[in-house]
């Protein structure tokens, strides 16, 4: 689940110790190049910190308040950052222009928003769409109706592959390897339900495997249950996934599968997939 961590308030050192002391501070400091730095200073953004002070980019990017505040105003004047009123950071439209060019973002989305309507007119409840970023994945579309079960989900939220429907489905069809050394680390637990068993991993994901779609069963919240299936490309190989996510009391598994494997299908082959004869 995610939590809020509080926000640290504007001080006016000038510098920001975000080390036990100010010397490491400094010598973290010295030893990142510039766009090390200039890339600290967008990664303090995330889905918990949306708006930041300068003090709280400088502390969060491990920055004097002198260069925060230079790269700021430069990331601002060129639009990757915007500036309100009230001197408060936020991420800029300049940002999300560059973010719509890539394929697995808004040109997957635009692919594959139809099929995900379609999914979720049969249905009425949570649609995902999904693809996958090293050990998580990341939401790229999210359909919900006022009456679905709740989740904790937006348009690029991140969770741990073995957690979601969808991150199952894609870690299934990943390379043995690659799997292995997923299997191998730590999972993280948000429910009781949660899979933080290797070994139980590795059976799910033959399962997956095997089935063609995942079943997530209350391992993010423990009252819902996720049914995904495999997006593939034009070569076959697995890009994204799709999901539909209903509250777990009264799941009808088997009705779900066939029209989450239908909407799965349905962007594949308009993504260029062809499956063998």
């Amino acid at each position: 689940m995610t939590t809020t961590r509080p926000e640290t308030t504007a001080r006016s050192e000038t510098t920001v110790r975000s080390e036990p002391t100010a010397r490491s501070a400094r010598t973290a400091h010295t030893a990142r190049s510039a766009p090390d730095r200039l890339l600290a200073v967008l990664a303090a953004f995330d889905q918990e910190h949306t708006a930041l002070s300068l003090s709280d980019i400088a502390r969060r990017a491990g920055l004097t308040l002198t260069t925060a505040h230079r790269l700021a105003g430069a990331l601002t004047e060129w639009g990757a950052l915007e500036r309100d009123a009230s001197g408060v950071y936020h991420v800029g439209l300049r940002l999300w222009e560059i973010a719509a060019l890539a394929p697995r973002g808004l040109a997957l989305r635009q692919v594959a928003l139809p099929y995900l309507e379609d999914l979720y007119e049969s249905t009425h409840e949570n649609v995902q769409l999904a693809v996958r970023d090293g050990t998580e994945v990341v939401y790229t579309e999210w359909i919900s109706g006022r009456s679905a079960v709740g989740v904790h989900i937006r348009v690029g939220a991140r969770w741990p592959l073995h957690a979601t429907g969808v991150g199952l489905a894609l870690l299934a069809h990943d390379d043995p390897n690659t799997q292995e050394t997923y299997c191998a680390g730590e999972l993280a637990s948000f429910t009781p339900y949660t899979i933080t068993d290797p070994l139980r991993l590795r059976r799910v994901l033959a399962e997956v495997r095997r089935a063609g779609v995942a079943v997530s069963d209350r391992q993010v919240t423990d009252d819902a249950l996720s049914v995904a299936a495999p997006v593939r490309g034009p070569g076959g190989a697995v890009v994204a996934a799709v999901s539909v996510v209903v509250p777990q009391v009264d799941a009808q598994v088997p009705a779900l599968i066939p029209a989450v494997r239908l909407a799965a299908r349905g962007i594949s082959r308009a993504l260029g997939w062809r499956p063998e004869p």
